[in-house]
């Protein structure tokens, strides 16, 4: 049984690759059955639109019969449904006008808003409303502001690598980008932007237990395996519970603001409508 199935898929997928090379009769093959399940039959022409154009014989072998096994099974548990629910559960008439109208005017607001609203937030709305807000941005994760280097343990002139990573002499720095680049694994430089203290300590090949001691009495650290070296360089830090800062969490505040702009638009469009309405005695109370 199984094997005629394949057999059948198979015949289907070569149809499928060179129906459209086939010359026109007055039967219609797209409208002959692959399965059927109780009164419900699958179409090649419902099967071959479904199937991805460009796939290889193979590739639309396993996509077919892929296909027809979740219409068989969707199919069965359908009929199992409508066999089973009661009248009061099967009516959903109401709950798909429901949900068309929300998606129609889901739609038509997205549109109006890529058309007419691209509301711009300023730095001072971002500030003032970190201000106002300030309670509510307490970090739940240490974050810093550092470099992370990551180079194999053969690689040259460690020394000078370990002198340059802990200077704060521009020149130094020049001379550790240059290496870097053409050494490292990798090399994060993020002295002007926070970053999760956690995601560069889950890339240790120990990670660091004491996260707080080691940020508030160290500024350096570095860690071996067998294959690599490791060096971090703390220059400012935020511990859990802290006051997330600004530049931080800007991001967030940002899309906040937006998404009130957005919904004070549509708002506004409402009422406008509404009002649109009465003037044109679109609206009828009775």
């Amino acid at each position: 049984m199984k094997f005629g199935f394949v057999s059948l898929v198979f015949t289907l997928t070569i149809s499928l690759l060179f129906f459209n090379s086939c010359n026109p009769t007055d039967h219609d093959p797209l409208s002959d059955p692959v399965v059927q399940v109780g009164e419900k039959t699958l179409t090649k022409g419902k099967l071959f639109g479904a199937t991805p154009d460009n796939l290889s014989e193979q590739d639309s072998l396993a996509f077919a019969m892929e296909y027809i096994n979740r219409w068989i099974k969707a199919e069965l548990m359908l009929q199992k449904a409508e066999l089973n629910l009661p009248p009061e559960e099967k009516d959903v008439e109401q709950l798909l006008e429901e949900y068309r109208r929300s998606l129609l005017v889901h739609h038509y607001q997205q549109k109006l808003l890529k058309q007419k609203y691209s509301p711009l937030i300023t730095s001072t709305e971002i500030e003032t409303y970190y201000n106002n807000m300030i309670d509510n941005f307490q970090l739940n994760e240490p974050i810093f502001k550092g470099l992370y280097i990551v180079v194999s343990n053969t690689a040259p002139n460690l020394d000078d690598l370990k002198k340059w990573y802990r200077s704060d002499n521009s020149e130094d720095l020049v001379k550790l980008e240059s290496y870097c680049y053409q050494n490292a694994k990798k090399y994060d430089v993020f002295f002007d932007n926070w970053k999760s203290f956690e995601q560069i300590n889950k890339k240790l090949p120990k990670p660091i237990t004491n996260t707080e001691r080691v940020l508030k009495s160290r500024k350096y650290y570095e860690i071996s395996d067998s294959l690599y070296h490791y060096f971090i360089a703390i220059k400012d830090y935020k511990l859990i519970n802290d006051t997330a800062p600004l530049d931080f969490v800007e991001q967030k505040i940002k899309a906040i603001l937006l998404n009130k702009k957005r919904l004070e638009f549509i708002d506004k469009l409402e009422s406008d409508l509404y009002e649109e309405g009465l003037k044109q005695k679109i609206i009828k109370f009775y």
